[in-house]
């Protein structure tokens, strides 16, 4: 799987780009850029080859269980200490959890897409916190964000130091170069960047908007599966990482850092994404989520969502999410005398939901692609009044969900809303009286 070029080809300011990939999640994998780059059988060899510097990249402490350790060594032109000193980026949008600018409400909250400005503006000009909890700090909980960008960064790179990027576009595709080499993803794919990661991104289809969860906590990682056993949900195999990729370029670059809910920027003499080979198990990875095997009844009953996770990270409580990435794709509805879209409820988790495409079967009008709803901890939400009817009296024969794909972060903890969330017009102030036309059905 990797990338063999001659050394006598490569010249300055060229970028060497793949589009393999390597396959698995959470596996070790190794990839070269320059054939002989990678050292064998040692990680800090005393030289290494071609005269790169060995520099280890470390995602969990030191001595964190080997299953849920994640480190990567880097086989670099120059060390990432080699930088200027960082100043503080003035007018960033971003916030850390806990948010306290605001009061967070208890109603449900529904928003329609945010748009995409029409000022000039990167992938990190458009990042916007719409809400977090936890504390970042603490490294506990997770913030979310929308980024809203018309134009690819140029000679700009990022890193998030404060926790890991979970990155779904909903409107155009994103090519984002990384430190372990090159990823790109379209709508219908989520690509997961681990925290303080350099990495840059460009728009091959122009202006770009889709939603981000900051995981501020333990890693994600696949869930168990208990009793469905070796197979289903998402597989490992179709988790796909980059093969090496060197950036060799100098000249005037700008780092910018997420470091404690804030931005900061420095000067570079040349590219942070000069790696020219690497090993270990902590790299950006992406999924196309339609590749999800789906799980649910074939007798009676509506499951709960949480067969429908993608991606867990948890928390100090068995079975109790730091925050889930859960999906609601296509999937054939089959059972029987039973109420198909999601039943009324509260419960103790918080729901973050984003519609990428389609329909979503609870919400027939009103939550659109691009746009979220928020129902916290205790919050009564469910199926609007068309939804119920219909569910109601449809002939319940076989039927395929089509067309769709919603997501969903839950949490164990409040999502508070940022005073952004709250005030922007998209919020949509109605939103409650999608069940005020809810009819009373009882006789005694």
């Amino acid at each position: 799987m990797a990338t063999v070029i001659d050394p006598e080809t490569i010249a300055v300011s060229e970028v060497v780009e793949t589009y393999e990939y390597l396959t698995g999640f959470g596996n070790e994998h190794e990839s070269e850029a320059l054939t002989g780059a990678l050292p064998q059988g040692r990680f800090s060899p005393q030289k290494v080859a071609f005269g790169l510097y060995a520099e280890k990249f470390s995602s969990t402490a030191f001595t964190a269980p080997r299953e849920a350790n994640r480190r990567t060594w880097f086989y670099r032109i120059r060390p990432s200490a080699a930088q200027g000193e960082f100043h503080p980026v003035k007018g960033a949008r971003l916030r850390n959890g806990p948010i306290t600018e605001v009061a967070a409400p208890p109603n449900q909250m529904r928003w329609d897409p945010i748009p995409i400005p029409s000022a000039p503006a990167d992938f990190i000009d458009g990042l916007v916190t719409f809400a977090a909890n936890g504390d970042a700090a603490m490294q506990i909980g997770c913030g979310i964000h929308y980024y809203l960008a018309n134009q690819s960064m140029q000679d700009r790179y990022f890193y998030n130091a404060d926790g890991e990027f979970l990155i779904l576009p909903q409107q155009g595709r994103l090519d984002i170069h990384t430190e372990c080499g090159r990823l790109d993803a379209k709508p219908g794919e989520v690509i997961l960047i681990p925290r303080g990661m350099k990495f840059s991104v460009a728009l091959p289809d122009g202006p770009s908007r889709g939603y981000i969860c900051e995981n501020y906590g333990a890693p994600f990682r696949l869930p168990e599966r208990g009793p469905v056993g070796s197979d289903g949900y998402a597989n490992d195999r179709d988790f796909k990482a980059p093969v090496a990729a060197c950036e060799d370029r100098e000249g005037e670059f700008e780092l910018v850092c997420k470091f404690a809910g804030n931005l900061h920027a420095c000067r570079v003499d040349h590219s942070p994404l000069d790696v020219v080979a690497w090993v270990g198990n902590s790299f950006p990875c992406k999924y196309q989520l339609e590749r999800f095997n789906v799980i649910g009844t074939v007798s009676y009953d509506h499951p709960d969502p949480s067969i429908y996770t993608v991606l867990t990270s948890p928390s100090d409580t068995a079975g109790t999410a730091n925050v889930d990435f859960v999906i609601f794709p296509p999937r054939w509805m089959v059972s029987e005398d039973t109420f198909r879209p999601p039943w009324y409820h509260r419960n103790v988790m918080s729901e973050f939901m984003g519609l990428i495409h389609g329909m979503y079967d609870a919400k027939p009008e009103g939550f659109v692609p691009g746009g979220a709803s928020l129902h916290n901890c205790m919050s009564a939400h469910g199926p609007d009044e068309a939804a119920f009817e219909s569910a109601s009296n449809a002939k319940l024969a076989p039927v395929k969900q089509e067309a769709t794909m919603a997501f969903m972060f839950e949490s164990r903890y409040v999502i508070q809303p940022t005073r952004f969330a709250l005030e922007v017009a998209q919020r949509q102030k109605n939103y409650a009286d999608c069940w005020k036309g809810l009819k009373k059905h009882f006789k005694p």
